[in-house]
């Protein structure tokens, strides 16, 4: 099947928007925003005001962008907030469930273990090396974090299970 020139154009410049790259912070607006990356999956008000969008492109995903908006609706950033620098963020019985979901964005994946009285939050991601991993956080009912899991995804290594090769 060939695609006219005009609708590759086109759906290459849809999958290029993903990112936010061509947003101009201190220029873009909330209407831009939506314009080229549509929806946001979750929408939060942080405490100095802004109001942060975010984009994941999960569960199979890697990367989850945050579009950080003024009070007056205009960008301020565009951040990938799926990255190996951002873990230090996760800080055992410290962390909250609130902090989480701004610094990482709405999980792939939540699955709760009631006779462990845990919800365990799922998102994928690129490790240091550029190798695929799973992120798994692990709150206590009280919405703490008590275990941060960093695990490298070996079905897509040579030779894996989910390789083909």
């Amino acid at each position: 099947m060939r695609l006219p020139a005009a609708a590759l154009a086109l759906l290459l410049a849809g999958c290029a928007s993903l990112d936010g790259s061509s947003l101009v912070p201190g220029k873009s607006t909330t209407n831009d925003v939506q314009a080229l990356m549509g929806q946001p999956a979750q929408r939060l008000t942080i405490a100095n005001g802004d109001t942060v969008l975010y984009y994941p492109h999960g569960p199979a995903g890697m990367q989850t962008f945050a579009v950080h908006l003024s009070p007056d609706g205009v960008v301020k950033s565009v951040d990938q907030l799926l990255k190996y620098e951002n873990l230090m963020k996760l800080v055992p019985n410290a962390s909250t469930t609130a902090q989480v979901r701004e610094d990482f964005g709405p999980p792939g994946i939540v699955t709760r273990f009631d006779r462990l009285e845990r919800d365990v939050w799922q998102y994928r991601m690129f490790g240091a090396s550029q190798d695929p991993y799973y992120l798994y956080v692990q709150f206590s009912y009280d919405g703490i974090v008590r275990e941060v899991l960093l695990m490298k995804d070996y079905n897509k290594e040579p030779g894996g299970p989910g390789s083909k090769g």
